[in-house]
């Protein structure tokens, strides 16, 4: 028999519910501006969409079985694993993308006459190809072994029970030293830092390229490192937010597997949850009101798909009417 949901689970519940619908739409929309605008068709703004396809499983896919995790229902060990492991996937494709995307930046910089043959459309399309490979390698690892199947096991052996059944929640399946030692000190900490000093060597880049230009008689390349400064201060926003949504819950995770005996208040193991989802449908925002190619883009698609189509059915409704009369 399920356990009646909570009031406490009904708000959680809630809250995520409504991340995964500021969250999908918001992201669906990045791919659908790339799509559909010529202007955003260079290698950025591809492993953006990578960023932007992660973000709606999130939304998607992750929540919907967080929620289920949050229930804790009485399932078999594996299949409990198999509804963990997505969110670990996701987490290493978008940081993975945002380490493709700080490349890439630091490459338009470097060297500007020579980033268009060097990253060309296959070249990012192999680079996108390999970060999703890698993140499936990374999440399914305690689906490979790495997990707590030997330690449920021996928690079990006194009630001898034929069918090995759990109550699913993560660290019930996932390895804490999986977590802090493998996913967090291999995979996402040094990902962060490399991404810190390679957007600290962008900003510094651009500064010199600035500065040089200053007393030159041409404007055109001024213009271009005044553009790139713009675009490398919204992604190394989007880098931020990433950052800041994150690192509380492995911060949490290290306390949980370094300090067995620390009790953590379950708000705030809520609210980093709460921050790591939060962040899937912040990326969209950013880009809205810090990229002007994004923000044309959209209002491009909102008026030619529904501002201009309800106002379109307005005057049918309205000619009809007439007609009628």
């Amino acid at each position: 028999m399920a356990h009646p949901i909570s009031a406490f689970q009904a708000a959680y519940i809630s809250i995520e519910v409504l991340i995964a619908l500021v969250s999908v739409p918001g992201n669906i929309l990045v791919i659908w501006a790339v799509k559909m605008n010529q202007a955003l068709r260079d290698a950025t703004f591809c492993f953006i969409v990578s960023l932007a396809v992660a973000d709606v499983a999130v939304g998607a896919l992750v929540i919907p079985l967080a929620i289920i995790i949050n229930i804790g229902p009485q399932t078999e060990f594996y299949s409990c694993l198999m509804v963990a492991c997505p969110v670990l996937i996701l987490t290493e494709s978008s940081i993975l993308a945002l380490l493709a995307i700080a490349v890439d930046r630091y490459l338009r910089v470097k060297i500007p006459v020579r980033y268009k043959s060097v990253v060309t459309p296959r070249r990012a399309a192999v680079a996108i190809a390999c970060c999703w490979i890698v993140s499936f390698l990374v999440g399914l690892t305690p689906m490979f072994g790495w997990n707590n199947l030997n330690k449920v096991r021996r928690t079990q052996e006194p009630n001898a029970s034929q069918e090995f059944v759990i109550t699913c929640q993560f660290e019930t399946v996932i390895s804490m030293e999986y977590m802090v030692y493998f996913n967090f000190f291999v995979w996402v900490l040094p990902p962060l830092l490399l991404m810190l000093l390679i957007y600290l060597e962008v900003f510094n880049l651009i500064r010199k390229q600035l500065n040089k230009k200053v007393s030159s008689s041409s404007n055109d390349p001024q213009k271009y490192y005044g553009k790139e400064l713009k675009i490398a201060k919204s992604l190394a926003l989007v880098l931020f937010l990433f950052a800041l949504s994150w690192l509380p819950l492995h911060v949490l995770n290290c306390i949980t597997l370094f300090c067995p005996s620390c009790e953590t208040p379950h708000i705030l193991t809520y609210i980093a949850i709460f921050l790591t989802h939060g962040n899937s449908a912040m990326n969209p925002i950013v880009y809205a009101f810090r990229i002007k190619k994004f923000r044309t883009a959209f209002l491009q698609i909102w008026n030619q798909y529904f501002c201009c189509k309800t106002a379109k059915n307005a005057t049918s409704s309205t000619t009809t009417a007439e007609l009628g009369n």
